[in-house]
This record gives structure tokens, C-alpha cells and sequence, in this order.
């Protein structure tokens, strides 16, 4: 086994504990299942949010599936002109058997936009 990286993001429909928590569970739920990995196989996991997102930490969220042995992060993403508002930003690190061109990154609710180069 080795240690992969998935990236994800996700748009908030709203600055509210309820809407960035609910976004951050679906956005970490489905990159572990399109990874197939199990909490033992986290390593970390690292968040941003926009400047415009501060009504509570996205790694709530994770706590509250049950990560509570993995060491979570949060940070503010950069803040540059033009850039898409209103967005949580996932780097999971995880040990598994799949190749580097495996590992599934999970973009949704408009962060699709984000990575062209990703089908």
C-alpha cells in the first residue's frame, strides 16, 4: 500500500453552520466511496474555505463521521481576485493499492469548474 492524495471541492449554497456542514459530509462521503477507503486507511485530511465562509470549521464535519483519530486541518484559502466564492476544499490523504491515475477527485454543485482536465 502506498499513500494517495484525493483532491475534492465543493460550492456552499450559504454561510450557515447547517449548509457548510452538510456540504463538507457529502463532499468526504463521496470521495471515500469513489476511493473505497475506510476511516482506518485516512492518514489526514486538509480543508479551506473561501474568505467568505466562517460560520463554522468544515472539519466539523468529519468529526461528526466518525474521524476522530485522524488529524484534520483547517485553513482559509487564498484570496484572489476572481475566484469562484463560496467553496470548501478537500486534500485527503489516505494508504491504498490504487495507481495515482485511480484515485478518483471528486468536484460538486459548480466546483466542477474548477478542473477542466478532470472528466
Amino acid at each position: 500500500m502506498k499513500v494517495r492524495g484525493a483532491r475534492g471541492a465543493i460550492r456552499v449554497r450559504e454561510d450557515s453552520k447547517d449548509a457548510v456542514l452538510d456540504a463538507t459530509d457529502r463532499l468526504l462521503r463521496e470521495m471515500l466511496r469513489r476511493n473505497a477507503v475506510e476511516a482506518e486507511d485516512l492518514v489526514s485530511v486538509i480543508f479551506t474555505a473561501t474568505d467568505d465562509l466562517h460560520s463554522v470549521f468544515p472539519a466539523e464535519a468529519a468529526r461528526r463521521l466518525g474521524m476522530t483519530h485522524v488529524p484534520l486541518l483547517c485553513a482559509q484559502e487564498m484570496s484572489v481576485q476572481g475566484a469562484m466564492p463560496s467553496v470548501i476544499r478537500v486534500l485527503m490523504q489516505f494508504h491504498s493499492d490504487r495507481s495515482l491515475a485511480e484515485v478518483d477527485h471528486v468536484y460538486l454543485d459548480g466546483a466542477e469548474a474548477l478542473r477542466d482536465d478532470l472528466e
